[in-house]
């Protein structure tokens, strides 16, 4: 079942824990994350995806494949491209 913001229960509880251990950085920008700040701060805590569950939707419950980032870093990464190698095309799209 899915929330509002379309989390599961278990994705909830996986950033629940990591968010209880506090001690880690920030994975994508190295710096110290404030655990303490309203989800609605760009410096906040969030359980990133290492793997996009979008481009692998197999690791979305995935507890290994959490890490903390600040909301601004972990936006600011987003997914894959999108774009598939598909090869050349006949011309630009």
């Amino acid at each position: 079942m899915t929330n509002r913001n379309g989390r599961t229960r278990r994705e909830r509880a996986n950033a629940d824990n990591l968010k209880a251990q506090r001690k880690q950085p920030c994975a994508r920008c190295g710096q110290r994350i404030d655990y303490t700040l309203p989800a609605t701060d760009p410096q906040a805590f969030i359980a990133g995806h290492i793997k996009a569950w979008i481009d692998h939707p197999e690791h979305r419950d995935d507890p290994s494949n959490l890490q903390p980032e600040h909301a601004k870093c972990g936006k600011s990464a987003g997914a894959d491209s999108g774009q598939s190698n598909v090869g050349l095309t006949s011309r630009q799209w």
